[in-house]
């Protein structure tokens, strides 16, 4: 399979990988013969780029970081809990909470256990979902990094659950917004984004008196938009004086954030992300913790499509560890444009392909 931008795809043609709803359950599953219709819709709903069957990548196949129904039921947790506090808006009434530490426990745990079942800790996101769907799957794309980081950095079993729940969690202070601007589709005035940085502190007063909660979980809502160098809020918090599972959600809130189109902004690619990232280590993030995570995070995730120096078109069909931006590329178009008469790879990390770069993801 392979991934494109929904422009470039046609009535006919197959979807290959499933794309999910706001709540978590199927939109289109993989399968389905798309329609004019069918395109339509999704460009309505805001997705940008889908995967699909094609007899010269048949063989590539995406491994999402987490399981399909890992994400299904996270997602549904999220959704339930967040959606349930929208509707009641019962920050000072915990009686009326559901257990939420049993609850995300529970959610993490097969995160993490599909996570730790992985051959390597190199991050894939390539779940798709609606517009509207964005804030429920990325506390999930969020919570999934920061596993990652945390596995990569040694973390204990009791750690990677601290963070892993605080990252699960750490925008539940957005549900205290009135919900015209929690989901408003345009950019925020001033006023609204005065408001808004109230959901930091508005989420750890709800967490901190959580049964089976652990405090630096809600730091993880505190924190989360506190900066490096003491620009953020709501504290103006420096170094380490961020706590450190804050410091891993705030760089994958930001990568997530990124890479995903919003109502107001397409999402940037992976690698543009990642560059972005990196040119701002020892300033919003400490920079051993950003290069820690960009050595996890497939720059160009496999079936994506790319462009390289010398013009050919062509699919990752697998990453390199050792080298996350010089993937192997399966070759499918020559530089005018045409098919090549027989598709091959090129290693991008062998000695003979250093010269050879990816331009941009197309």
């Amino acid at each position: 399979m392979r991934k494109v931008h929904i422009h470039s795809v046609k009535a006919g043609e197959i979807i290959a990988k499933t794309i999910f709803l706001e709540n978590g359950n199927v939109l289109l599953g993989h399968g389905v013969a798309l329609t004019d219709r069918y395109i339509q819709r999704l460009i309505n709903m805001g997705i940008e780029t889908l995967y699909i069957e094609d007899k010269d990548t048949e063989d590539i196949i995406p491994e999402d970081s987490i399981r399909d129904e890992t994400r299904k039921q996270a997602v549904d947790a999220i959704y339930s809990t967040m959606t349930g506090l929208m509707e009641k808006q019962t920050l000072q009434r915990r009686t009326s909470l559901p257990d939420l530490g049993q609850i995300f426990q529970k959610v993490f745990g097969d995160i993490l256990s599909d996570l730790s079942s992985r051959r390597d800790i190199l991050v894939n996101l390539c779940n798709l979902h609606t517009l509207d769907g964005y804030f429920f799957h990325h506390a999930v794309n969020v919570s999934v990094l920061a596993g990652i980081i945390g596995l990569a950095k040694g973390y204990n079993q009791q750690q990677l659950m601290e963070l892993g729940i605080g990252a699960l969690l750490f925008d539940i202070g957005m549900t205290q917004l009135p919900k015209e601007l929690w989901n408003k589709k345009t950019e925020l005035n001033e006023e609204e984004r005065q408001r808004i940085r109230y959901h930091t502190e508005d989420g750890f007063n709800l967490l901190r008196t959580q049964y089976n909660i652990s405090l630096l979980s809600a730091h993880c809502a505190l924190q989360h938009h506190e900066r490096y160098d003491g620009t953020g809020y709501p504290r103006q918090l420096k170094d380490k004086q961020i706590h450190e599972y804050a410091q891993i959600v705030a760089i994958a809130d930001v990568f997530d954030a990124l890479i995903s189109p919003r109502p107001f902004r397409t999402g940037y690619s992976p690698s543009e992300a990642t560059e972005l990232l990196f040119a701002v280590g020892n300033s919003m993030f400490d920079l051993d913790l950003v290069k820690l995570f960009l050595q996890h995070v497939a720059v160009y995730p496999i079936a994506s499509t790319v462009q390289l120096n010398t013009g050919h078109i062509g699919v990752v069909s697998e990453v390199n560890p050792l080298a996350v931006n010089r993937p192997i590329v399966r070759i499918l178009r020559e530089p005018d444009g045409s098919p090549v008469a027989s598709p091959y790879e090129l290693d991008l990390y062998h000695k003979d392909c250093m010269s050879i770069t990816i331009v941009k993801s197309v």
